[in-house]
């Protein structure tokens, strides 16, 4: 990954919320809106665009924190966009702010933390661990 060309990097993504995506089909609660997992789903999905063309062949890509902070609720049907930007590199840390509107509301905010690790050594270690259970 080339840190200089990362920091300051920003990805996209979009989400029309279906039925599936609600509190009430994750059985959070009983309000047929937008759910906090289904909200995470579509940060990883900015933070992931926003670092698409700088890894190297070899790297992906690991959730290592998260902060989400819900301002507001969305139902079925209603389209969403989430908007990433890396703030901070540190060691193989990116550090992304990302924002979710519907049109100009502002849905929620949140910090995301991806680690960039070596995709066949870590998909190794899982598998290692797995089998050793």
């Amino acid at each position: 990954m080339n840190s200089d060309a990362v920091l300051g990097a920003v990805g996209m993504a979009s989400l029309t919320v279906r039925p599936a995506d609600t509190s009430v089909a994750q059985a959070l609660n009983d309000l047929p809106i937008l759910a906090t997992p289904t909200l995470l789903n579509i940060f990883e999905g900015a933070c992931t665009a926003a670092l698409a063309e700088h890894l190297e062949a070899g790297e992906t890509s690991v959730t290592s924190h998260f902060e989400i902070s819900p301002l507001g609720s969305v139902g079925v049907g209603i389209e969403i966009r989430a908007h990433a930007r890396c703030i901070e590199i540190e060691n193989s840390i990116c550090k992304f702010e990302i924002e979710v509107h519907q049109d100009e509301k502002l849905i929620a905010t949140g910090i995301i933390d991806r680690k960039i690790v070596d995709r066949v050594s870590f998909a190794a270690r899982i598998a290692a661990e797995s089998i050793s259970r």
